[in-house]
């Protein structure tokens, strides 16, 4: 297959961002033609004045519209895209130099119609982010949930860093109207439709995430609100792992009444985990600062998500709520 490739970038009040990312795409280290396509979805501070000054030195195409959320603006920049393989990024990732090469170099030998790449935390990035960008990508919290290295077929996407061909674009219908949640669904209904997925693990982006505690709690707590939805759409993918952070919030609970009890058993396992946490985040950046955000990092991941999960879990599991009425931010009307 001769691959060309449209980066599909949605873009909503963040102009700072997109030059960030525009600049990076400057320095790709990659010979062949290929297409941006930005998407404006609905923003009141638009990146206009931003992309026109790299205008000159990327091919870019860019497309104003009313808010309906990023999945659906990730559709539209699909729809008008040239190439035949879409390249999804959220606006505030940077690119590698490697990137786009490496992503070719894998498809010319291992080709799936849609793959994931992981993300990691620039060297310039600040210590809150590198340590929210720890708490979601370590294998000691949740980070490998959602698949292996090697699992070919069962890896899930996300849209900060995706890929999905023209032609499992167009039989799939792209992404549907919930939000967060919208690239899980996509990948669980593209494997209905006999389509495998795979994770590119040099295809690696550099991801800032939200920079604020209050906004990481929001983020993570939507996310366990969603899973739920996901699993009753798609219950054949429902796994234990899903109420891992449910768990450790009750055990949590558990171990701090057992030890006003005077058991400090079930405590003391609780502050181990935290102290492995701690050394690890601490060794991998080298600074006690960012050691210590990645513990506080790691509760709130699980206690938001953890906490999204349950209450979600008992409307629409346990009282048969319609999860459109229910939790109706999570969705947004085209």
């Amino acid at each position: 297959m001769n691959i060309s490739f449209s980066f599909v970038i949605p873009v909503y009040n963040r102009p700072n961002e997109i030059d960030e990312l525009l600049s990076s795409m400057i320095e790709l280290e990659y010979d062949q033609a290929y297409e941006v396509v930005i998407v404006e979805d609905g923003s009141s501070e638009t990146s206009e004045e931003v992309i026109k000054s790299y205008d000159s030195q990327l091919q870019i195409n860019y497309y104003q519209k009313n808010n309906t959320g990023p999945g659906d603006s990730r559709n539209f920049g699909m729809r008008k895209a040239k190439g035949n393989y879409f390249l999804i990024l959220d606006s505030d990732v940077i690119l590698p130099k490697d990137y786009l090469r490496k992503v070719k170099d894998f498809l010319s030998t291992n080709f799936v119609h849609c793959f994931g790449g992981p993300d990691d935390a620039h060297k310039n990035f600040s210590n809150l982010q590198k340590a929210i960008s720890f708490s979601m990508t370590s294998y000691l919290t949740t980070g490998g949930i959602r698949g292996r290295k090697n699992t070919l077929g069962k890896f899930q996407p996300r849209s900060f860093n995706m890929g999905i061909s023209k032609e499992a674009f167009e039989a799939s219908e792209g992404f549907g109207n919930i939000h967060p949640g919208e690239d899980p669904d996509l990948t669980i209904r593209l494997w209905k439709l006999g389509y495998d997925t795979a994770l590119i693990p040099d295809a690696k982006v550099f991801h800032k995430r939200r920079i604020s505690w209050n906004k990481f709690y929001i983020q993570v707590n939507k996310f366990g609100l969603v899973r739920p939805i996901l699993n009753l759409w798609h219950p054949e993918t429902s796994k234990i792992t899903y109420w891992f952070p449910t768990l450790f919030v009750l055990y949590t609970i558990f171990a701090i009444v057992t030890a006003l009890l005077g058991f400090w058993y079930f405590i003391a396992f609780w502050i181990l985990y935290f102290v492995i946490i701690f050394i690890n985040a601490t060794i991998n950046y080298r600074s006690l600062s960012i050691g210590i955000q990645s513990v506080v990092a790691v509760w709130i991941q699980f206690y938001g998500y953890g906490k999204g999960f349950l209450k979600s879990y008992y409307y629409i599991h346990l009282l048969k709520k319609n999860p459109e009425q229910k939790f109706k931010k999570l969705f947004f009307l085209k």
